[in-house]
């Protein structure tokens, strides 16, 4: 997990998690007994591959690529009917390879024997379902056969009110559910050599404005192509008005926008508390209109994200939650339970494993959002500029992970000096060597930590730094410098 400030340009970012298709769709059920499926064929370990960002624990952004349509089930013979053999694994999202760039991840054309896999799951799935519904007719038959024919009806019960006729409060799951989804749309991004993946973002004001991440727009934001999609299916070219790479945060236009759209309501991110309820809204694995639950589980967690290939990385102080989210949820908003935004969606936590078969990519309940607050303020800098704006100490720290706080380097990038002269820090009398262990009143263990704390606040704002020289603790008191742009 990652962000981007002032860090150690040169140093590597952990890996994203793979991008995985989505899972096969059970095949119609043919009417009759169904008969045996054949026995799948083996499956094929080898998947392509992505980097895994992380600060101290891996985390990758939740991002996916197009699922493709698995073939339909092979016959088997009507002599073989029986109980089917349990369906075979799903795959496991592998590590190794070449890593695609960041963003919209590379598209790949699945290989044959992984279809032929998912064949045999949608075989064995599809005559599970079907001997399940030779159980219920034989268990029906018997049923009307017992009857000791006294009477030629039937008497049925039912409930007093059917689903229909409830009513979904507005403080329920599926009302705010109701309210949030036509908002929400599903964004196709593919790159001008037909690369590209989905991602989710939501109606931020009438003007037709759409926020999301930067890493789901960034493979089309230059030459491609970019598609909007609500729930009622209608579908709008759209084009980037502005992108943050260091907060991950982007700004979409749609194209001949249509009247009445409702943006969502923002909340405060500030005011959010651990334990209080969240609603994730996305398109995991490019299922449309997915809605999870869950709470906050912790505030102000470091999270560093890149694409384990260049300096480029973002860094946010985030939300956690428990809510189900996947790769395809990136973009999408994170509700409190009255349906008001508290954050966008952005990468979440993986397993992970030392070879080929050993990693996933997928809901651990480990997820991170973006707290709106920072989102708003980015948007309206994108909005208005079309470039970010950052906040800054003036200083370079090393992004190691376990210093006891943010080491500010020997020298900075290309041999400057790691303490920008005349900058915030030089002015507060910060030095090279310096460990940083608080910023205002939260605790700084590391680079990410400090940059994610620092990018929560505005250029001019007044905070207090604590820092470590020596043996020996002070405190220096800075007004933050700005950088634009991620240049």
């Amino acid at each position: 997990m990652s962000t981007e400030n002032e860090g150690n340009e040169n140093n590597a970012v952990p890996s994203v998690p793979s991008v995985p298709t989505a899972p096969p769709v059970p095949a119609a059920a043919p009417e009759g007994t169904p008969p045996a499926p054949e026995t799948p064929p083996a499956a094929h370990t080898d998947a392509p591959t992505a980097q895994v960002p992380a600060y101290q624990e891996s985390a990758g952004h939740a991002h996916d690529e197009h699922p493709y349509a698995p073939p339909a089930p092979e016959q088997p013979p009507a002599a073989s009917a029986g109980w089917p053999p349990p369906p075979p694994a799903i795959p496991s999202y592998a590590d190794g390879g070449s890593p695609p760039a960041w963003g919209a991840p590379a598209h790949a054309e699945p290989e044959h024997p992984r279809k032929r896999r998912a064949g045999g799951l949608v075989a064995a799935v599809a005559v599970a379902a079907l001997v399940a519904g030779g159980v219920g007719g034989a268990l029906g038959y018997w049923a009307a056969d017992s009857n000791d024919g006294s009477s030629s009806g039937s008497t049925t019960v039912s409930a007093s009110n059917s689903p229909k006729d409830f009513k979904r409060e507005a403080g329920t799951v599926a009302g705010v559910a109701a309210s949030a989804l036509p908002s929400v749309v599903t964004i196709d991004a593919q790159s001008g050599d037909g690369e590209g993946g989905t991602g989710t973002g939501f109606v931020y004001d009438k003007e037709g404005h759409i926020l999301t991440n930067n890493h789901v727009v960034a493979s089309a934001a230059d030459s491609g192509q970019l598609t909007a999609t609500f729930s009622n299916g209608k579908k709008y070219d759209a084009e980037v008005v502005g992108r943050a790479q260091g907060y991950d945060v982007a700004v979409l236009k749609l194209k001949n926008a249509p009247d009445g759209l409702t943006p969502l309501a923002l909340g405060d991110s500030d005011k959010v508390a651990v334990g209080d309820s969240t609603i994730a809204i996305g398109a995991p694995f490019g299922l449309s209109n997915t809605v999870t639950t869950g709470i906050i589980s912790a505030k102000d967690r470091p999270v560093a994200s890149g694409d384990g290939s260049s300096n480029n990385n973002s860094y946010m102080s985030a939300l956690q939650t428990d809510a189900s989210i996947n790769p395809g949820n990136s973009g999408g908003p994170l509700l409190d339970a009255g349906g008001a935004v508290i954050g966008i969606n952005s990468a979440i936590q993986s397993t992970s494993g030392s070879g080929a078969g050993q990693s996933q990519a997928g809901s651990i309940g480990l997820g991170f959002a973006i707290p709106v607050n920072q989102a708003k303020n980015v948007a309206e800098q994108l909005i208005k500029t079309g470039q970010p704006v950052y906040p800054v100490i003036g200083a370079t720290v090393t992004m190691e992970e376990k210093t006891g706080g943010a080491v500010i380097s020997d020298e900075g990038a290309g041999g400057t000096p790691a303490v920008t002269p005349d900058g915030p820090a030089a002015k507060a009398g910060l030095k090279a060597g310096d460990v940083i262990t608080k910023f205002n009143d939260t605790a700084v263990e590391s680079g990410p930590t400090l940059i994610g704390e620092i990018w929560t606040h505005k250029p001019g704002d007044k905070v207090t730094i604590t820092y470590e020289r020596d043996g020996k603790t002070a405190t220096a008191e800075l007004t933050l410098g700005e950088r634009k742009g991620d240049s």
